[in-house]
C-alpha cells in the first residue's frame, strides 16, 4: 500500500530498492525551493545496514505488510538460530547476519515475537527491557559504596553489561534492549 512520505512513523516497514527498510528515525525539513520533506535514517532488514534518505512529503512511499507470530526460542544452529511458533509448532531459522546483535537479549525457550514478511522470517521483535539472571560478575569491594562505580557481569545469555558494585551472581537485573545498558536490579 502506498502512502504519502509525510505519513510514514518510526518503526513503520518500507520497500525501498527492492528492499524492506525499518525506519528509525524521521526528521521533518523545509526545503530551500518551498515545500517540506522527511529526512529517514533507516535499517535494512535483510542485511543490517543503515542508509538516510530524502523523501519530499508529496513522494508515495510503499509500506509493506507484515505478519507477527509468538514463538518459542529453542537453540541455536550453526550460523542461525531456531524458533518454533508456539500454535502449529513450526521451526523458523533466522540468521545470525540479521538478528545476531538482538539475540543476546533472548534466554533458551523464552517466547518472542516474530515479523513475517510473505511468510519469511525477517526479524525477532524485542520488548524495551529484558530481565536476565546474572551468572558471573566478581564481588563488589567492601566499603565501595560510590554509587556510579561499575564492574562487569555476565548474564544467563552470554551478554556483558556494566552493572553497579553492589549487583552479584544470582540477582536478576533488567537490561534495555535499545541502549543495552543496565536498568535496575529486580530482586533484592
Amino acid at each position: 500500500m502506498a502512502v504519502p512520505a509525510s505519513q510514514i512513523k518510526v518503526g513503520n516497514v518500507i520497500k525501498y530498492e527492492d528492499d524492506l527498510w525499518v525506519v528509525v528515525q524521521i526528521q521533518h525539513v523545509k526545503l530551500s525551493k518551498g515545500g517540506g520533506a522527511m529526512q529517514t535514517k533507516m535499517k535494512n532488514l535483510a542485511r543490517g545496514d543503515h542508509i538516510s534518505n530524502r523523501f519530499r512529503s508529496s513522494d508515495k512511499i510503499e509500506t509493506a505488510f507484515l505478519d507477527k507470530r509468538k514463538v518459542e526460542y529453542l537453540y541455536p544452529e550453526g550460523d542461525a538460530f531456531v524458533f518454533m511458533d508456539v500454535e502449529n509448532y513450526e521451526q523458523y531459522q533466522l540468521h545470525n547476519d540479521v538478528v545476531g546483535d538482538l539475540m543476546k537479549y533472548v534466554k533458551h525457550n523464552s517466547h518472542v515475537n516474530i515479523t513475517f514478511h510473505e511468510g519469511k522470517p525477517i526479524t525477532v521483535d524485542l520488548p524495551s527491557s529484558v530481565e536476565l539472571e546474572v551468572t558471573h560478575t566478581e564481588p563488589g569491594v567492601r566499603g565501595d559504596t560510590v554509587s556510579n562505580v561499575f564492574k562487569p557481569a555476565t548474564v544467563e545469555t552470554e551478554y556483558t553489561v556494566k552493572v553497579p558494585n553492589h549487583i552479584k551472581i544470582g540477582d536478576t537485573i533488567k537490561i534495555s534492549t535499545e541502549t543495552g545498558e543496565f536498568l535496575e536490579r529486580v530482586n533484592a
